[in-house]
């Protein structure tokens, strides 16, 4: 009988923004000896440091590479792109397996921490991701449709999609529709499961929803005295346009009716509040489809299942 092939292993820390991820990957890392590859699409940005909720470190070169470092812990995946770029992904996935082989080679446990929940799986389930290429005509043709109008279409090439897809996210409507026209295959299906490459302990940290939404909106007025609209503000002077991924994100987008004279700044804190509230609504039940997450609401608790699992 031929011995099974042992899978290296993989700790992820998931949940929605604010749970506290950061704060639990740091211990952990600090207690396994972890390097850290986050799983935040709004982190991977430069110069977009307050309306992200980065937390605050520093590049140090490493050899011929330069890595970030939070508490002394390597950090990839943060900080590293610029406003004006897109990142799919396809690339996420490339990348967080680069990471997470060169820790191990170093006899370092890797550690995903984050809440976007597609990054998250396209690693845990090894997803097999279309490569069709961003086509800038059939984009700007489908912009100019309403939401309604694009899941309507999505609905004839892909039912399933259409049914899995956020109706508020514009830019991953028309990404599946992209996908769907170009490959003349569903979208669905091109996202298929292969192998798995690790074995994976997943924690999700629970934190009940009162709880959680009132550490939103405090973080929110934090970011708002850390000088957000400065940040916001000096994005928009580098010609950094709100139709970017970047600058559409929470944190960015919920400003652009002040800048441009519409609305009074109270109105775009609450708005900015609420849709942080509703996205880590969206997070939260994104997470509860899997099965294999152990939620958690006990840190120590979480450091003996890590234990266990590294035995």
């Amino acid at each position: 009988m031929r011995e099974e092939k042992k899978l290296p292993k993989l700790i992820v820390i998931l949940g929605p923004t604010a749970c506290g991820k950061t704060s639990w990957s740091l211990k952990l890392s600090k207690k396994f000896n972890g390097e850290v590859i986050s799983a935040d699409s709004r982190q991977i940005y430069k110069k977009m440091d307050i309306g992200t909720a980065k937390e605050p470190g520093e590049w140090k070169r490493n050899g011929l590479r330069k890595t970030y470092y939070i508490e002394g812990i390597p950090h990839h995946l943060l900080d590293f792109l610029d406003p004006g770029k897109r990142f799919t992904v396809a690339e996420f996935r490339d990348k967080a397996l680069k990471y997470a082989k060169m820790a191990q080679k170093n006899d370092r446990i890797p550690i995903i921490a984050g809440g976007t929940g597609l990054y998250i799986q396209s690693i845990v389930d090894n997803y097999r991701i279309p490569r069709i290429p961003p086509n800038k005509k059939l984009r700007q043709s489908l912009e100019e449709k309403q939401n309604k109008e694009l899941v309507r279409l999505l609905e004839k090439m892909d039912q399933k999609a259409a049914k899995r897809i956020d109706r508020n996210n514009k830019r991953r409507i028309i990404r599946a529709l992209e996908v769907c026209i170009l490959s003349g295959e569903s979208f669905s299906e091109q996202r298929e499961k292969g192998e798995p490459l690790f074995e994976t302990l997943q924690i999700g940290i629970d934190v009940p929803r009162e709880v959680l939404y009132d550490r939103i909106n405090m973080r929110v007025d934090e970011m708002m005295k850390m000088g957000l609209l400065k940040e916001i503000e000096g994005l928009l002077k580098q010609k950094y346009s709100w139709s970017l991924p970047s600058m559409s994100g929470i944190g960015y987008r919920q400003f652009k009716g002040y800048f441009e004279g519409e609305k009074k700044l109270e109105e775009c804190v609450n708005l900015l509040k609420r849709d942080t509230r509703r996205y880590a609504k969206r997070q939260i039940a994104w997470f509860k489809r899997d099965q294999r997450i152990n939620w958690m609401s006990d840190y120590e608790e979480a450091e003996k299942l890590v234990k266990t699992f590294l035995k």
